[in-house]
């Protein structure tokens, strides 16, 4: 059954990669328009709404319900924009990327010597972002291997076509990393998953306690890498995609563990809040509750 679901998926990734950019997003607002009529009967409505109005309180009901809109709309582009992303020669996707905002910030942290953690939230497309770097900088990324070995040996491939190396979250991951930092090479991360209990600490995130990675702000203080957040920003019209480098919070860096984690959860923070929308709000962020504190999602 996992061989059939992974020739399915690797199957639709063909299909989406044989379309132009402007027709992949409008399949995608499309997707993301049923996911809405369906209201209350489909999961990810009620869970975007969810953490909408839970990290929005100082905005309107109508302010919220058009971002969960929005939100949905662009998670169904991410979706349908994945056969560009991974399928479409490299060459032809890095065309797509218009702008490149405060790159300067990623030269001055490669010249000072330590290594740089870009920190990669779930906001825009990410996978535009990784080809970038990938073509640009000596650069290892962590991800979570999916169950299907299929999807698995594509994910690696098509990432690492031009030079990324896929290090996995585990142990073996974490020494490819450490070594790549010491040759003060670049580094990604998602900080804005939700770990195993025990390799988390809850911290605030958008006001609301979220449990938070400590693999991040533990590589930062240990290696002292200067940490920088990136997200690729689509367009409107399939314009293609700006990519913007913002400084992380001073206090990622701190041996404060907890201090460490918060300043990480608002430099996620700065990033979404430049781009609300099109932010992965659909995500169970805030699943494992503190000791004590009543469920967050029905």
């Amino acid at each position: 059954m996992k061989l059939i679901k992974s020739l399915l998926a690797v199957a639709l990734l063909g299909l989406l990669a044989l379309l132009p950019l402007s027709l992949s997003q409008r399949l995608g607002h499309r997707l993301g328009n049923r996911y809405w009529r369906k209201g209350d009967a489909a999961k990810m409505t009620r869970q975007t709404r969810r953490n909408v109005n839970a990290c929005f309180p100082e905005w309107s009901e109508s302010e919220r319900e058009a971002l969960a809109r929005a939100s949905l709309q662009q998670t169904g582009c991410s979706l349908c924009e994945m056969g560009m992303a991974w399928l479409w020669p490299a060459e032809r996707t890095l065309k797509k990327v218009r702008q490149v905002h405060n790159e300067a910030l990623l030269a001055e942290a490669i010249d000072a010597g330590k290594g740089v953690i870009l920190i990669a939230p779930h906001l825009g497309n990410w996978e535009v972002l990784n080809l970038y770097l990938s073509a640009h900088y000596p650069f290892t990324a962590m991800y979570k291997p999916p169950q299907m070995k299929l999807m698995d040996d594509l994910i690696k491939r098509m990432r690492a076509r031009l030079g990324t190396r896929m290090a996995p979250a585990d142990t073996r991951g974490v020494r490819m990393v450490m070594k790549a930092l010491r040759r003060g090479e670049m580094v990604g991360i998602l900080p804005d998953q939700e770990p195993d209990r025990s390799g988390g600490i809850h911290v605030p995130f958008f006001g609301v306690q979220a449990l938070t990675m400590k693999l991040l702000p533990q590589l930062a203080a240990q290696t002292g890498a200067v940490v920088v957040c990136g997200y690729a920003e689509r367009l409107p019209d399939a314009q293609g995609f700006d990519l913007h480098f913002v400084a992380a919070d001073e206090q990622i860096n701190s041996r404060d563990l907890e201090a460490a984690a918060a300043a990480m959860n608002r430099s996620v923070e700065t990033c979404v809040r430049a781009l609300p929308e099109q932010y992965q709000w659909e995500y169970r962020r805030f699943s494992t509750r503190p000791e004590g504190a009543p469920r967050f999602y029905s």
